[in-house]
């Protein structure tokens, strides 16, 4: 959202921003344009440096239940022509803007709610670990879905999501996220090991266990080694200690040391089970590191099978391995690979194209009689 403001900064547009950041964590250069409400932020992540580990949702639907009623009682509906809301945010405010004849937007990153309960309801099962919470919120979302003017999400697999689900296609537009090539970019490799990088949220819903499975073999005969980048969640943790002789875990890193690490691997595996569009697969690829991404990750909009990478079955480590090995004994494809990537993100200028299609959707909802 900070660079779809900045972007339609850029292109002439008015924007105002609300958000659950405190204001020093905003970038400075949207600080003047935001309005922030940071306390249960501020109260949920100091929750998370406590024993014992928290494992529900409680904490964050008290920030959404929060969020929500602030947000409409802090923006004038007069003076605003459309609103884009993150999903769980928009409800108290956009029932506001339509009691004033303006349209809002609903923003959803990941599939559609009950798709993602299901997805993730699987997982933990298969893995032995306790079932996500989805006790609260879910009403929430449905009213959303249910009563916004339109749904922006960011790929065809979150759009079939809602699809299934029942939402009419033509009120669901895909705007795939963007990258930042200024950040982004290929950087020296420190060696020719051959490393299978993996970044993001070290949990069960990104595929871990079976990004686990795939590699194991290979580590255990020296052909690889494998990096996790991000943080562990409490779902995954028994898993993780039952692979720890097979990872070497580098935590979490701030965006601008990124591409370094990106940088260091041959491939990126992210193998997850529900994902939007994952923002590392577009991050490794203007790296010029090839992806190996399951069908749920939003790959299909970033990759052609085959030319900047491989797209595997969701839950099929042995399709996994299979791809890694080709990539072993393929060197020079790789390499192929990894600058078809490049190439492709590039592009996709930015974040420039992400706004410029929200952009097409808000002109879409606004009702003729709405000044711009």
């Amino acid at each position: 959202m900070f660079d779809l403001a900045r972007q339609l900064l850029a292109l002439g547009e008015q924007v105002q921003m609300f958000t659950g950041y405190p204001t020093a964590r905003v970038d400075a250069d949207l600080r003047p344009i935001t309005h922030s409400r940071p306390w249960w932020t501020l109260l949920t992540y100091a929750r998370g440096l406590l024993p014992p580990p928290v494992t529900g949702t409680w904490w964050a639907q008290q920030n959404l239940d929060d969020f929500g009623p602030w947000l409409a009682r802090t923006l004038d509906p007069c003076s605003v022509d459309v609103l884009d809301a993150l999903a769980g945010t928009g409800l108290e405010a956009g029932r506001l803007l339509h009691r004033h004849g303006r349209p809002w937007i609903c923003g959803r990153a990941s599939t559609h709610i009950l798709t993602q309960k299901t997805l993730l309801e699987e997982e933990h099962r298969r893995w032995g670990a306790a079932s996500p919470d989805f006790s609260r919120g879910i009403d929430r979302c449905l009213a959303e879905y249910d009563e916004c003017d339109a749904v922006i999400v960011p790929s065809q697999f979150v759009k079939r999501s809602f699809a299934e689900q029942g939402v009419p296609a033509e009120k669901v537009s895909v705007c795939p996220y963007g990258v930042d090539l200024s950040t982004f970019s290929p950087q020296p490799k420190r060696d020719e090991r051959f490393r299978v990088l993996f970044v993001g949220a070290h949990s069960l819903r990104k595929g871990i266990g079976d990004l686990f499975d795939a590699v194991r073999p290979l580590v255990g005969r020296g052909l690889c080694e494998l990096w996790l980048v991000g943080n562990p969640t409490p779902d995954a943790r028994q898993v993780l200690h039952r692979n720890a002789d097979i990872f070497i875990e580098k935590g979490q890193q701030p965006r601008t040391s990124l591409a370094w690490y990106y940088s260091q691997g041959s491939v990126l595996v992210l193998p997850s089970v529900e994902d939007g569009l994952a923002f590392v697969l577009a991050q490794a690829m203007a790296c010029g590191v090839p992806v190996i991404a399951s069908t749920n990750t939003g790959a299909e909009d970033l990759i052609e099978d085959g030319v900047e990478g491989f797209i595997v079955p969701i839950r099929d480590p042995a399709a996994v391995r299979s791809r890694i090995e080709w990539m072993m004994d393929n060197p020079e494809r790789r390499q192929e690979m990894g600058v078809a990537a490049r190439h492709r993100v590039k592009g996709f200028r930015g974040w420039e194209a992400f706004a410029r299609a929200c952009r097409e959707v808000y002109l879409k909802v606004m009702s003729p009689t709405t000044a711009r």
